[in-house]
């Protein structure tokens, strides 16, 4: 499939698609940008080979997207705060992002899309993995559905940037802060209507979610577990392979991914930067990215 001059092709049946012709770090019109975010909404992820991006371009083509988010825990470089180095030495034992997730779902008004960049490889392993939480709430029968679609659901920091929690775990070349006593909790509809395309994906997630709201963490226990279990199920993933210049920029409103961690005594160092929703009263109408792609 071919918009605004983009060679768009699906890599799996659940969600993903590749994006051939384009040069992120150009100067890239509406158009084009409107293309890419149409193909984000629609296929949940999009990759891009080939690309040379500076941490100043890449901050540049993810604010074209929305204004860019400065992580809360993970320090960012210096000259460009907005950009994350996410880097696991030869001899860090525990990699970042090593579990299923949507980025910044701990927050009040979450992340809408992470655009991770390859800067160096490992010569094996180091995948992403991504789950398309759209076609998981598809898949669900429709009693669960209408017993979801009235729950909201509790989300905080609070364990995994814990001490002992996976994200707050030391790594040579990264500065993260642990969580300090109450970081927030903050409530989120289960089932998530995607704001651009109406489509409805689960927003629960292994990482951040906690409970559902007005339920004790005993009681959400075995539903969530059930929901974790069922949303990361082989017929809604797709597998990326990275190569240095490789980007992938996925939806965190439908989207689930997980960074595996099986390239003992290699390096693999990735630059991220988040795009967080932009204020209520500058946001674009639902559909308008979508049709000027079309």
């Amino acid at each position: 499939m071919s918009i605004a001059n983009l060679d768009i092709r699906r890599v799996a049946g659940a969600l993903g698609a590749e994006i051939a012709g384009v040069d992120l770090a150009g100067d890239l019109p509406d158009a084009t940008i409107a293309a890419i975010r149409a193909a984000l909404v629609e296929h949940g992820v999009v990759f891009f080979r080939d690309q040379r991006l500076t941490p100043g371009e890449q901050v540049r083509f993810g604010a074209r997207f929305g204004p860019l988010n400065i992580h809360p825990y993970v320090a960012g470089m210096a000259a460009h705060p907005e950009v994350m180095e996410i880097v696991k030495e030869p001899a860090d034992r525990v990699n970042f992002g090593g579990g299923w997730h949507s980025d910044m779902s701990f927050l009040e008004r979450p992340a809408i899309g992470s655009i991770l960049y390859a800067v160096e490889v490992p010569e094996f392993g180091g995948d992403t993995l991504f789950a398309s939480q759209a076609a998981a709430y598809e898949a669900l029968s429709p009693g669960l559905k209408a017993t979801l679609e009235g729950l909201a659901a509790i989300h905080s920091a609070a364990r995994e940037y814990s001490p002992k929690g996976h994200s707050a775990q030391k790594r040579q070349s990264m500065s993260i802060a642990e969580a300090e006593g109450q970081v927030g909790e903050f409530v989120h509809p289960v089932v998530l209507e995607h704001p651009e395309s109406g489509r409805k994906a689960l927003y629960v997630n292994p990482a951040f979610t906690e409970r559902f709201d007005g339920w004790r963490e005993r009681e959400s226990r075995p539903l969530l577990d059930y929901l974790f279990q069922h949303c990361r199920s082989e017929a809604f993933t797709c597998r990326f392979r990275w190569e240095a210049g490789s980007v992938a920029f996925w939806d965190n409103r439908q989207v689930w991914h997980y960074a595996l961690n099986d390239y003992p005594g290699q390096r693999r160092h990735m630059r991220r930067v988040t795009v967080d929703p932009w204020p209520v009263d500058a946001a674009p109408a639902r559909t308008a990215a979508v049709a000027a792609a079309r």
